[in-house]
């Protein structure tokens, strides 16, 4: 499924920072950019277990590879529901069940956000399976890896800063494995947007994106701050269609979403 990565990640609205360490393209350099970029992620405010992480990680050369082999989002939309969801009657069987177990939750949610469960478990189905397959490489080494890449590293560093600063505030083990690009979690959040929307979904005081609750808190809360409307409707041509597109920019993505929610709705 990470073949759909360009698409799938999050945008991050920051502003940069100057950064001193420089890029690279393969491996060799890799861990000579880790000592100049530890210099940067003091600056930014990353403490001394986010630098141990850092200093631990490793080139990913499968994120490489991964980044490498990307051929975007082609598919028509039957293609694509297939591919991803199955059915989509299948899919929103799956999903109204997992709704129905935890209706509460989702009602709490729907009240403080106003992003209807349909929604939420569509995004959760469509990134991880409901949270099967939230990914095999270590979140710090990948993006790190491609925060040091010369192709990515002004998008991508912001990221990597972030994620450290997770490690430091307790947020992310520092061997915790999440996607090829960094991102974490039942919904994959990349690192700057879990530290800019991550909201406590069980009441533990902490935000974890591996616990479904934070994942889907953090989920509503990103959308709602996106422009999400209450009430409104979220097909195309509606008000909160556009606020998918800030979620994943491919539009077969965002009809996808909008599709299973509506079967889910019945």
């Amino acid at each position: 499924m990470r073949r759909f990565i360009a698409a799938l990640c999050l945008t991050a609205a920051t502003a940069l920072p100057a950064y001193a360490a420089g890029c690279g393209n393969n491996s060799s350099g890799f861990n000579a950019w880790k000592s100049d970029f530890a210099a940067d992620a003091k600056r930014a405010g990353v403490g001394q277990r986010g630098l141990q992480a850092l200093a631990s990680a490793s080139y990913s050369q499968k994120t490489i590879n991964a980044d490498r082999n990307q051929k975007g989002v082609r598919y028509s939309f039957n293609d694509f529901v297939r591919i991803r969801l199955g059915s989509l009657q299948s899919f929103a069987n799956t999903a109204g069940k997992r709704i129905n177990r935890n209706q509460a939750f989702f009602n709490a949610l729907e009240k403080r956000y106003g992003v209807p469960a349909s929604i939420l478990v569509s995004i959760h189905g469509m990134e991880t399976g409901f949270g099967r397959t939230m990914g095999s490489v270590p979140v710090v080494s990948s993006i790190l890896t491609v925060a040091y890449d010369c192709r990515r590293a002004s998008f991508f560093t912001p990221h990597a800063i972030a994620a450290l600063k997770m490690v430091d505030r307790g947020m992310l083990n520092p061997n915790q494995k999440g996607a090829f690009h960094g991102e974490l979690g039942h919904t994959q959040f990349l690192p700057g947007n879990a530290m800019r929307y991550g909201v406590d979904g069980n009441g533990d005081g902490r935000v974890n994106f591996y616990n479904e609750a934070d994942a889907l808190a953090s989920t509503a809360n990103f959308l709602r701050q996106k422009g999400w409307k209450p009430g409104r409707g979220y097909q195309q041509g509606q008000p909160n269609f556009r606020v998918l597109n800030e979620w994943n920019a491919a539009t077969v993505y965002q009809q996808a979403i909008a599709a299973a929610a509506a079967a889910i709705d019945g």
